[in-house]
């Protein structure tokens, strides 16, 4: 399977021991070392989790998938563009971070795995692609 990025809701639903569709998918792109992250979703993750210890491992497990890079300041460029070309269509995505990790998808070419309806409105009126 080609690489796919990862949202921070599905990583946050994997942890917490929840069963979906996404997370099985999850599981099976890890197993086939398909998993990429971006530095927004790294950041999301590991400020959601409390103890100290739990950090660490989760930091290092991370570490071991592929990091989408991009410059700062075109990154947010980029997901400030893409978050205005949405709202002048009438559609206001909640979270801004989610432009900023769809961006990273869009501009690496990769499919965005997900349980998140700003992403699939942001599918709906962009480039961005979806794993269903």
């Amino acid at each position: 399977m080609n690489r796919v990025l990862v949202d921070t809701s599905v990583w946050i639903d994997a942890l917490n021991g929840k069963a979906s569709h996404q997370t099985q998918l999850l599981q099976q792109l890890i197993d086939d070392e398909a998993v990429v992250l971006c530095p927004v979703v790294v950041q999301e993750i590991l400020q959601g989790i409390k103890e100290d210890h739990d950090f660490k491992l989760v930091k290092d497990n991370l570490s071991g998938f592929e990091i989408l890079s991009k410059d700062a300041l075109q990154a947010a460029i980029g997901a400030a563009t893409l978050y205005r070309s949405i709202r002048k269509k009438g559609i206001t995505i909640r979270k801004r971070n989610d432009c900023l990790i769809a961006y990273y998808a869009i501009h690496h070419q990769v499919p965005l795995l997900h349980c998140d309806e700003d992403f699939a409105n942001i599918a709906q009126h962009s480039t961005l692609e979806v794993v269903t």
